[in-house]
């Protein structure tokens, strides 16, 4: 059985995991400075977030006439340091991988700078390029964002550049980087509050004009005939899609991760903003108070790069520059084989991440994994029309069903559905989670039900339909482990339209094994599966 999980999930191992190396990763950037720390994991290879800081500190605010970092920013930009350095030491972190983008790239002082901070806080900064930061971040959205092969263009806008990368989860097929920023352009364009006619048709035309180089390049790069998604990351772009979730949905998800938006609704929002004061965007639903200064520009960057590559919408992804300097480190250390094995595994890696938290008996997971997935395979076209997307939904519940065990065995069903749908399963979006907690929530006990809490978050009947019928594959797979030893080596299944029957063949692993238990747990658990698809389960021991 465990091979042919293997098979199917290209190979990622299943063993529990050790105690690994905690590294910390800081990104000095124009608008502000953030640290994420993190646990290695090699044998997924993956990493789990532990702690994340930031702090707005603004190094693009320099002098005007000299273009040097002012003295009080660089005051305050070492005491973040220095506090972040002291927490990465608290949580035992043995690395701290420190980088500086394109505010101390290009200030005359920027070196005396980062003298300062090795000196005074004994941090050691890698002062990166443009084109290095862009690739960076083209590793962190690899570690968080699902590309199938399919080509990707990704775009971050900083405080004072912004990188547009075309990529297909292997080697980038174009970085670039470009000075445009939303620090860099409202203290460079904008004077006036709110901005005047002018200064707004001033910087959308300033943002295109600079904007238009990367682009082409990007395109070029495009293969024919194929319009690559985009990809956004960083403060700017998350703060509109909590404007956006904010005005839309009433609330901002759990995570922004896999939420999108459109330039229809950008450019009514940009339009919305340039009538507004300062003050009167702090006051926007979703905008932290911090951001409104700078959202402008950073918004008309946005909108300007979307017109240029002729995209209508942008996906946002939580994983950035930090999360690439980490990416980045465990290449370098070897921990990571390639990138296109670390990201066309993603979704795996992180299920198994949770299974390995919550203790799950994966051996025995495994198993019931291989039970669903098979039953699935001989069923698809007959008694279900799923596609092979939803048979990944259905291995991931199948793989983290028992999970509400850590909590408690009473009703541990309902504990794995809240312990799945808070998990930061990364790779999946909302609507996914969603599935995945609901399948391994009706894995035993009652079937689903509208009145049922938790399938109120699926709007669409095509889901609940999903859930009911994969939950019941799921239930019969459970059944066919019941003493969880491998008693089942492979089934058979057959369906007779003609009697509205369906045969389920058992092969016993040892010959002589009557699978009592297992076929009694069969029996019972076959109701639910008998009435979602209007057949009566005939099961039969082939013990030859």
């Amino acid at each position: 059985m465990q091979n042919l999980i293997s098979a199917n999930w290209d190979q990622t191992p299943t063993q529990p995991i050790k105690q690994n190396q905690i590294i910390a990763a800081i990104d000095i950037g124009t608008n502000s400075l953030h640290m994420v720390i993190v646990k290695i994991e090699p044998t997924l290879p993956s990493f789990t977030i532990i702690a994340r800081e930031k702090e707005t500190v603004r190094l693009g605010d320099r002098h005007l006439e000299t273009g040097e970092l002012k003295l009080e920013v660089i005051e305050k930009a070492i005491a973040c340091l220095g506090r972040f350095r002291q927490l990465a030491q608290t949580l035992d972190a043995e690395s701290i991988v420190a980088v500086a983008t394109s505010a101390v790239r290009e200030s005359p002082n920027g070196r005396d700078f980062l003298h300062r901070v090795e000196t005074e806080v004994g941090l050691s900064v890698d002062l990166i390029s443009g084109q290095e930061e862009a690739r960076r971040i083209y590793l962190g959205v690899l570690s968080g964002m699902e590309f199938q092969n399919q080509p990707h263009i990704i775009i971050d806008i900083g405080g004072g550049s912004t990188e547009l990368i075309l990529g297909d989860s292997e080697e980038p097929r174009s970085l670039t980087s470009t000075k445009v920023g939303a620090v860099r352009l409202t203290g460079e364009l904008i004077s006036s509050d709110p901005i005047s006619e002018i200064e707004f048709e001033y910087l959308q035309a300033y943002a295109r004009g600079m904007l238009e180089r990367s682009v082409e390049e990007v395109l070029a790069n495009s293969p024919v005939g194929v319009s690559p998604r985009l990809l956004g990351t960083s403060g700017t772009i998350e703060t509109l899609a909590s404007i956006h979730a904010k005005a839309t949905l009433g609330s901002v998800p759990s995570t922004l991760n896999g939420y999108q938006f459109s330039l229809a609704d950008l450019q009514e929002l940009v339009e919305r903003m340039r009538k507004m004061t300062i003050v009167e965007r702090t006051a926007i639903a979703g905008m932290p108070e911090k951001r409104a200064e700078v959202i402008l520009a950073g918004a008309v960057i946005l909108q300007e790069a979307m017109s240029l590559l002729g995209v209508d919408t942008v996906t946002v992804c939580e994983r950035s520059l930090r999360e690439g300097v980490i990416v980045d480190w465990m290449l370098t250390h070897g921990y990571i084989e390639d990138r296109l094995r670390y990201q066309s595994s993603i979704r795996q890696r992180h299920v198994l991440k949770i299974a390995n938290k919550y203790q799950i008996n994966l051996e025995h997971s495994d198993r019931v994994a291989a039970f669903a997935l098979s039953i699935f395979d001989q069923t698809q076209g007959t008694l279900h029309n799923w596609n092979e997307s939803h048979k990944q939904l259905l291995w991931a519940a199948a793989i983290l069903h028992n999970c509400g065990h850590y909590i408690s065995h009473s009703s541990h069903h309902k504990h794995s559905y809240y312990l799945i749908r808070n998990g930061d399963l990364l790779g999946y979006n909302e609507t996914e989670i969603e599935i995945i907690a609901n399948l391994a929530r009706y894995h035993r006990k009652s079937p689903p039900k509208k009145k049922h809490e938790n399938l109120r978050n699926l709007l669409h009947k095509e889901h609940r339909l999903m859930i009911s019928q994969l939950s019941a594959i799921l239930r019969l797979a459970v059944a066919l482990d019941r003493r969880q030893i491998g008693a089942i080596s492979r089934v058979k299944c057959e369906y007779l339209p003609d009697l509205q029957e369906f045969k389920i063949s058992i092969f016993p692993t040892h010959i002589g094994d009557d699978c009592a238990l297992e076929l009694w747990s069969l029996d019972y658990k076959k109701g639910i599966f008998e009435q979602e698809f209007a057949v009566k389960v005939v099961a039969n021991l082939v013990n030859n």
